[in-house]
């Protein structure tokens, strides 16, 4: 179950991020609202996940996931750049988090 809460706060990692862009430097107020709630809830979620799981292993995967989902979110709906360069950068992030997992168990 602890795997579960992290992936739950690393997925709320990409919905921050956006809120937070799209609030234009928190001028914005109701995505500037959803983006710092929904960071304290992510952080709260992944505290919940450090009961259980090593602290280098769930922060490592935590800021994975936000770093991976936000950056695909950026390529696929805010019209940022896809360069194989990218790609592959952002695939070996993923092969972290799943080694991570694999070795943690």
């Amino acid at each position: 179950m602890p795997w579960v809460f992290l992936v739950i706060a690393g997925l709320m990692e990409l919905v921050w991020a956006t809120a937070l862009k799209q609030s234009d430097g928190l001028t914005r107020f109701w995505p500037g609202v959803v983006g710092l709630s929904v960071s304290l809830l992510s952080v709260v979620v992944l505290s919940v996940a450090l009961r259980d799981l090593p602290v280098g292993t769930a922060y490592a995967v935590w800021v994975g996931l936000g770093a991976l989902g936000v950056a695909v979110t950026g390529m696929v709906a805010l019209g940022e750049s896809v360069t194989p360069a990218r790609v592959a950068c952002l695939a070996l992030i993923l092969i972290g988090v799943i080694g991570l997992r694999a070795v943690e168990g």
